[in-house]
């Protein structure tokens, strides 16, 4: 045991030092991990929802496909081929798909539309043609790029107007902020569809008209949202230590409130956006939105409907593309609502 005992090494005493307050809190810290701000740890939390990120996915490549509409579209959407009217889809390796083969039934029988038509070989429709010979992914492409338009114009209506009037309102409280709601009213009770209507009175229908409506009555629920939450957020201490110290309201507003009012804003536009392309959609298949020969979903729509029962394709594709468009922004903006607001998740 003695020769045991001598062959370990003596550590010296002055390698020990006893632990420190400082060593406690990088322990700790440490043990925390890296601090992250607002905008890292909601993105961490939004990348654990994987249907959020699919709908991201998606968005972003619809998003590319109709800006790049110009360049990938296989022919020009207005262009009139009469000779090759309602030719269903083909598209290649896939004729072996009854919805792919370029086949339809009439009378019961079964006739190649591509070789009836004399369309060359080689030529192929790979979403078919509408009843004027128009390629319908080329009118898809640049339909889905107008819808897209008008979301993005509701959603700048959102920010320029209906944040900036919700603020201004909760900020200033009593009268002013009675007038201003009182005004709110007299929009919200004046239908979109009433003043798309008195629009038309003195311009011609199209996407002005759509726009005009949006920029007067989309802005309204999230400025009463931004007043509600402004009003909540005044009362705070960091609120009243900024007005205490003279600091000017626009630079509270935007040092203090808009950052905290950041997360419920950027929902609030997500949703807006397949709201304004429903809105437009709905116009368009009533015949008071995008004129002719332009194409939006909406305007395919109503063009495929009336030949449901003979050429499908005509409605369903385009139909198709808007309900994959409002699910994905729909799903994304409950998404974010999670990920930017966490006491909203259940």
């Amino acid at each position: 045991m003695a020769e045991n005992n001598q062959s370990y090494t003596s550590i010296p005493a002055d390698k020990f030092r006893p632990a420190t307050q400082h060593d406690h809190i990088a322990e700790r810290e440490q043990i925390a991990g890296e601090s992250l701000n607002f905008l890292q740890d909601s993105w961490r939390r939004l990348k654990k929802n994987k249907i959020a990120i699919l709908s991201l996915i998606v968005l972003i490549i619809v998003v590319i496909l109709a800006v790049l509409a110009p360049v990938i579209a296989p022919a020009d959407p207005n262009v009139q081929n009469v000779q090759f009217a309602n030719i269903p889809p083909k598209i290649p390796g896939l004729e072996n798909f009854a919805w792919f083969d370029g086949k339809s039934s009439v009378a019961g029988t079964e006739i190649d539309q591509y070789a009836a038509n004399n369309v060359p070989e080689g030529v192929y429709y790979y979403l078919g043609t509408d009843a004027l010979g128009r390629d319908l992914l080329s009118r898809i492409l640049y339909g889905t790029r107008v819808s897209l338009f008008i979301g993005l114009m509701a959603a700048l209506f959102n920010l320029l107007i209906g944040v900036p009037y919700g603020i201004i309102a909760g900020w200033n409280g009593g009268r002013i902020d009675n007038i201003m709601m009182r005004f709110l009213e007299i929009l919200s009770g004046v239908p979109n569809l009433v003043i798309v209507i008195l629009m038309l009175l003195v311009l011609e229908p199209g996407i002005m008209s759509i726009i005009i409506a949006l920029a007067i009555t989309e802005w309204i629920s999230m400025a009463r949202v931004v007043r509600a939450q402004t009003m909540k957020i005044k009362n705070q201490e960091y609120i009243l230590a900024a007005r205490s110290l003279g600091e000017a309201a626009w630079k509270i507003a935007f040092r203090h409130i808009l950052p905290n009012l950041s997360g419920i804003i950027i929902i609030q536009t997500v949703f807006s956006i397949p709201s304004a392309i429903f809105f437009e959609a709905f116009l368009s298949f009533i015949g008071l939105g995008i004129p002719a020969p332009n194409a939006s979903l909406g305007t395919l729509i109503n063009d495929g409907y009336k030949t449901f029962r003979f050429l499908p394709h005509l409605m369903w594709y385009p139909a198709g593309v808007i309900c994959i468009v409002m699910i994905a922004f729909n799903m994304l903006a409950n998404g974010l609502r999670d990920a930017l607001d966490p006491k909203t998740n259940d």
